[in-house]
């Protein structure tokens, strides 16, 4: 079969090596100087897209818009285009497949959920959008029991799932998770309408017998998920579970009190309920929920403490890449704070991120990247003018922090932005940040 990957970043690798064994692959990247392995045949440059029907096989990795195949090749095209995550759904043998969206929180969920499965005495993958391809887990990465060992039939799968995988998902998780939704990645949608209906994907072919969590407090949420034909349960609403009287609570039964929760910020109160409401439809083994709650600090890049120096905590949040991600980060924290703001461009608005940040004890606003100007002006706007440019390169940046900082202070990054400017992406931000901060003497 000949096949064509467009795209080979991470996911375009892993589909080359599930199909690579008996195909004719091809890969297409606008990438000129890109490394293949041997034996593979090419088409780089600004022409990948084009001439595609040659081929029995399109492989779309999550950047490449299906737009945009159609755009160089016609609509009967995209009859011949699949993904690794809709691969993964079709080959794998477990069923109970738990996926997870949502403009934010998608991976502490989704990690919450493995964990409280895992420790409930369930064999556990996790994968997906949080680092992991789909494909890959197969043959046992992302294994949360460090076995490696394959996926089973009677194993748990817990995926989450971005947008642009979920935009021509022909599947339906086990357990479909709508988180609060928000307008984002508008640079790669064609419009907000696409966002929303790539995100309905995830619940659009479930059955009866399926579930659907969604966040009782947004209305996107519950659109998106209300498209299901299975059981709709909210979260932070009953008979999901609430937060009442300082507790997680669900079906009348308390979990912990959200002072026990190790995750900082009560945004995370909300993956929490969410967490809990999905894993109370396969287990309600209470103690196993409670310890991951009372034990999970959080995942690298999101609220991560660093380190505390000279009486300043620093924390690194640069998977904040949108301003509604950084407006909860920047809420998660009473104490005085350094904010460090900007980046490369996905179309959002700032203007609701500036008003926040006027009424939220925030002392300095550092400004970084070539979004800065853009952030400035809706400071301005909102009337928050304590604000100054960051730095030029990641050291720079730790060190200004630093000198605007005092003892009890919070160094925050959560850029609201995405990091192409400056970085290679948010990971490769949050390990400078984390590294630069490190080495502070």
């Amino acid at each position: 079969m000949k096949i064509a990957i467009i795209g080979f970043g991470k996911e375009g690798r892993s589909a080359y090596e599930h199909w690579k064994n008996g195909n004719e692959i091809t890969v297409c990247d606008s990438n000129e100087s890109l490394y293949l392995p041997p034996g593979v045949s090419a088409r780089l440059g600004k022409n990948y897209l084009k001439e595609l029907d040659n081929f029995d096989l399109i492989v779309r990795s999550p950047g490449i818009h299906p737009g945009f195949i159609e755009e160089a090749n016609g609509k009967d095209i995209l009859e011949k285009v699949t993904t690794v995550t809709n691969e993964f759904f079709r080959v794998c043998p477990a069923k109970n497949i738990i996926g997870v969206t949502g403009t934010k929180g998608k991976g502490t969920t989704s990690m919450l959920i493995a964990k409280m499965l895992k420790e409930a005495g369930k064999y556990v993958h996790l994968g997906g959008n949080i680092g992991t391809p789909a494909l890959d887990m197969l043959n046992g990465t992302g294994d949360l029991h460090k076995a490696a060992r394959p996926i089973q039939k009677d194993d748990y799968v817990v995926l989450e799932m971005a947008s642009q995988q979920l935009v021509d998902f022909k599947y339906a998780p086990k357990i479909g998770v709508c988180l609060m939704i928000a307008p984002e990645h508008l640079n790669w949608h064609t419009d907000l309408n696409d966002y929303f209906t790539a995100k309905k994907q995830l619940f659009a072919r479930q059955t009866p017998d399926d579930t659907a969590v969604y966040y009782a407090k947004n209305d996107y949420s519950r659109d998106i998920a209300g498209v299901t034909q299975g059981t709709l349960i909210p979260y932070y609403g009953p008979p999901g579970a609430i937060v009442e009287n300082d507790d997680i609570i669900i079906d009348n039964q308390s979990i912990c009190s959200t002072d026990e929760i190790e995750l900082p910020g009560a945004h995370n109160w909300q993956n929490a309920c969410a967490a809990v409401t999905a894993v109370w439809q396969i287990s309600r083994d209470t103690q196993a929920i409670r310890k991951v709650l009372t034990t999970f600090a959080g995942m690298e890049n999101r609220l991560e403490l660093v380190r505390e120096l000279d009486g300043v905590k620093y924390y690194n949040d640069s998977f904040g890449t949108t301003p509604e991600t950084a407006i909860v980060a920047v809420q998660a924290f009473e104490e005085p704070k350094i904010v460090i703001l900007g980046g490369s461009d996905k179309g959002a608005s700032y203007d609701e991120l500036a008003e926040v940040v006027k009424g939220s004890n925030i002392r300095r606003v550092l400004l970084i990247g070539e979004q800065g100007a853009r952030i400035r002006k809706a400071l301005d706007k909102a009337g928050f003018s304590n604000y100054g440019p960051g730095g030029k390169d990641i050291e720079e940046i730790v060190n200004t922090a630093r000198r605007e900082s005092r003892a009890g202070d919070v160094v925050l990054l959560s850029p609201a932005c995405a990091s192409f400017d400056m970085f290679e992406n948010y990971a490769d931000r949050g390990e400078k940040f984390r590294s630069t901060v490190l080495k502070l003497g």
